[in-house]
């Protein structure tokens, strides 16, 4: 039973919002940075391990801060994570994809006050409310483990922009398959060095990106046109 909670948290259609964001991957698209499958693995693998350093790091530690029931430690990985981002668009997608898991979570986990109390700091603008912190708390109600929030926390990164690349990149649903079939694969080692990392040991220097954020926020190029 425990698989199909970790299913239902990892489904694309679970509803959270993240198949409003790419990662940078409209603009690298738009101007040619991301242009075949092997460039968009190359971009995918980078946004993968990206995430693995920042937001699955964070996401561990309010795992960890949930279990012991900490929300002071919860509000402060929440804060630093915020503090840690460079682009406007990334702090609005993750403040806008954690408040929808924090009320979604309060309905699935009625019982769990810590989950309550957290929605309501948000709601009164005392925390951020990040994405990654939202997972750690939803997945230590949930009684599933470490691993299997980083599987899905990876699994949403990557898939996420390989959903986007659907409607912005020359590829297949065969490219993308292959391409999210091998970055699985490599989660394992990133997961191994991510659950010895601390707070001050995150890490995201992908600086491209934030470029390419920056650029979008400015930008006409957008995945939903008519």
């Amino acid at each position: 039973m425990k698989l199909m909670h970790l299913l239902q948290m990892t489904d694309s259609t679970f509803p959270v919002g993240t198949f409003s964001f790419s990662n940078g991957l409209e603009t690298a698209s738009h101007i040619g940075i991301v242009h075949d499958a092997d460039s968009l693995e190359q971009y995918t693998r980078s946004v993968a391990r990206q995430g693995a350093f920042s937001d699955g790091v964070a996401a561990l530690i309010a795992f960890r801060a949930a279990k012991n029931g900490d929300l002071k430690a919860v509000e402060e990985i929440d804060r630093g994570l915020m503090l840690f981002k460079m682009n406007d668009e990334a702090r609005m997608m993750l403040q806008r994809m954690g408040k929808k898991l924090a009320e979604l979570a309060v309905k699935l986990f009625p019982d769990d006050t810590l989950i309550a109390a957290w929605l309501d700091d948000i709601r009164s603008e005392s925390t951020p409310g990040s994405y990654p912190v939202a997972q750690g708390l939803s997945f230590a109600a949930s009684g599933l483990g470490e691993e299997e929030l980083f599987a899905s926390h990876q699994y949403g990164v990557i898939n996420m922009v390989l959903s986007a690349a659907l409607r912005c990149v020359r590829v297949s649903h065969y490219d993308t398959q292959l391409i999210l079939q091998r970055l699985c694969a490599e989660s394992q080692d990133l997961f191994d060095q991510a659950r010895e990392m601390t707070f001050d040991d995150m890490n995201s220097f992908v600086p491209e990106m934030d470029i390419f954020a920056s650029m979008h926020e400015k930008g006409n190029m957008r995945m939903f046109m008519n």
